[in-house]
């Protein structure tokens, strides 16, 4: 389900009020479009390009967002988890890539570079290093939690974005390759689109174009839709765990001189804009799963894919990642075989039997307090930096 969508097929219309299983919160509640013989058509193509553009004469202002599976030197998934052995490896890795492209872009004229975390590790503390950081660039730390891709502001002025350490999307067959998270492929108006098309699609909307990105072989095909982008390939992959990676230095001097081409060379990018209405979806595979959908009234799903309309880039993106949060239930069955396969799965899953009822004993006994959305999430933090 890799492959556009049939442009004729237009969403069931009807209300739909999703909610998850095993304690999960409600995921998606959206209201339903007025029936009609005129519902609209899907585009015959996803997104128009515009020519930005310039806001200043006298600065260029770049926004790095980086991710953390696409880095030189990287071939061992683990390096980008926090908490394993080889996670302040990838954390070298990722400021010695952050910090070639960060001498690029000034060398091809940026007068000032920010930075934003788009990988979420686990780490409180931003993947990416201060320590290590070259001191011409500044991290996006803010007191409130914000989205990378949609809550950073037009009042930022950005000029231009760059991604760092990207991946391909989910059936790439790239390393590490995926969509926002593990088994999510996530379509706009029919086109399956990497993490780095969400970021364009989302500057887009403002007019800012992505005019560098980084990763393996498998993105750089993927990319093939930005063709005005400076691509520089670290690595190849041969397959989600694994990689050949070219030699560091190589690939370092590469990254600085492509990020100085993409400065020169920013009056041929595009902007990338979705113009509503928009037609988005979610095409789930293992360990992700929306099959608890099928059947269900009012709901467009078919083929493993759940699609909606949305009013504009903004809402699209919302209801997804509210939709990722339904197909994320679908990991449970991975948890339920490592359970199975324990000596004591008997006495676990019976444990989680007893846990339910209680559950519902103390909700209808009136003992049971619903803990706040979001509570202990953020609970001893005070700064954020991006995706944790």
């Amino acid at each position: 389900m890799n492959a556009k969508r049939d442009p004729n097929r237009r969403p069931r219309e009807a209300a739909i009020c999703l909610v998850t299983a095993a304690g999960l919160t409600v995921a998606a509640c959206q209201p339903a479009p007025p029936s009609s013989d005129t519902s609209p058509e899907m585009p015959s193509e996803p997104w128009t390009l515009e020519v930005p553009e310039p806001r200043t004469e006298d600065r260029i202002r770049v926004l790095i967002i980086h991710d953390m599976e696409g880095l030189t030197g990287q071939s061992d998934p683990t390096s980008f988890s926090f908490g394993t052995d080889l996670y302040p490896s990838g954390q070298e890795w990722l400021a010695g890539d952050i910090n070639a492209v960060v001498d690029g872009l000034f060398a091809g004229g940026a007068t000032e570079v920010v930075i934003a975390d788009g990988h979420g590790s686990g780490n409180p503390d931003p993947d990416l290093r201060t320590d290590l950081l070259d001191e011409r660039a500044t991290q996006i730390i803010r007191d409130e939690p914000f989205d990378t891709y949609f809550d950073l502001p037009e009042s930022e002025e950005i000029d231009a974005v760059a991604v760092v350490g990207m991946h391909a999307r989910t059936g790439s067959g790239g390393f590490a390759s995926h969509t926002f998270t593990l088994g999510i492929d996530l379509l706009i108006n029919g086109q399956a689109i990497t993490e780095t098309e969400l970021v364009a699609l989302s500057w887009g909307r403002v007019g800012v174009p992505v005019i560098f990105a980084s990763g393996d072989d498998r993105l750089r095909g993927d990319l093939q839709t930005m063709p005005w982008i400076e691509f520089v390939t670290v690595k190849d992959a041969n397959g989600a765990d694994d990689a050949v990676t070219r030699p560091v230095p190589e690939a370092r001097a590469d990254l600085r001189e492509g990020a100085k081409r993409a400065v020169e060379k920013l009056t041929s990018a595009k902007a990338m804009r979705a113009s509503p209405p928009i037609f988005a979806s979610l095409h789930a595979v293992p360990p992700a799963s929306l099959r608890f959908l099928e059947g269900v009234p009012g709901v467009d799903y078919r083929d493993d894919t759940y699609t909606f309309l949305a009013g504009n880039m903004r809402e699209a993106y919302d209801g997804l990642v509210a939709v990722v949060g339904l197909a994320r239930v679908g990991y449970s069955s991975v948890l339920q075989e490592v359970v199975a396969e324990r000596a004591d799965g008997g006495d676990i899953f019976a444990a989680y039997g007893d846990a339910l009822r209680r559950r519902w004993f103390d909700q209808e006994s009136g003992r049971y307090a619903r803990p706040e959305e979001g509570a202990g999430l953020a609970e001893g933090l005070r700064r954020f930096h991006g995706y944790r």
